[in-house]
């Protein structure tokens, strides 16, 4: 039997693949959809609350309430308009790749942030659908691997039986690592 030589090699960067051509699949549009009418629901929500209080005859009577509230509304109509555009230009650009050796998840708008999970290193792999999920009929899949209690990758808005086969294909990938005799 020959021991095999080691070797460490210069590879130039120029000659490493990009990401940029993995091909890649969209999460579902009901993502977007939902987290647009939420953002709505719930700033709109506060802001309707904040205007009630604001034209109670007993409210007027206290000098700095009125320009208080005013600020307040003013505050959460901000936010919420900063999180709605936030959500309808960013939601879209969310992508993932299922590769033989990994999982890849593509995300952000002004921070671009590219996550690339070997397979063989996923120790847990989870499912979570919260009550708006389940009525959207989406789940987000959480992968976790060793050495941290935080997931490494959440893919958010994929349909819930896409995210069932993708948790069944890693769960049954093999060791790709053996040697087949």
């Amino acid at each position: 039997m020959q021991a095999s030589e080691f070797s460490n090699n210069v590879i130039p960067v120029s000659e490493l693949p990009s990401l940029t051509t993995v091909p890649s699949e969209p999460i579902s549009p009901a993502y977007r959809r939902l987290n647009l009418w939420l953002t709505s629901g719930i700033f709109g929500g506060v802001a309707a609350i904040l205007a009630l209080v604001l034209i109670q005859p007993w409210f007027a009577l206290l000098p700095p309430a009125p320009f208080i509230v005013s600020l307040c509304i003013g505050g959460v109509l901000f936010i919420g308009s900063w999180l709605f555009l936030y959500h309808f230009f960013a939601d879209p650009l969310i992508r993932y790749s299922i590769r033989e050796q990994d999982l890849v998840l593509f995300k952000g708008l002004l921070f671009k942030d590219v996550i690339c999970q070997p397979i063989l290193r996923i120790q847990h792999i989870d499912i979570q659908r919260g009550p708006f999920e389940r009525m959207a009929g989406l789940a987000t899949l959480k992968v976790y691997s060793a050495g941290g209690s935080l997931h490494t990758l959440a893919i958010p808005g994929l349909p819930a039986d896409t995210a069932e086969t993708i948790r069944q294909f890693v769960l049954n990938h093999s060791d790709l690592t053996q040697d087949e005799a």
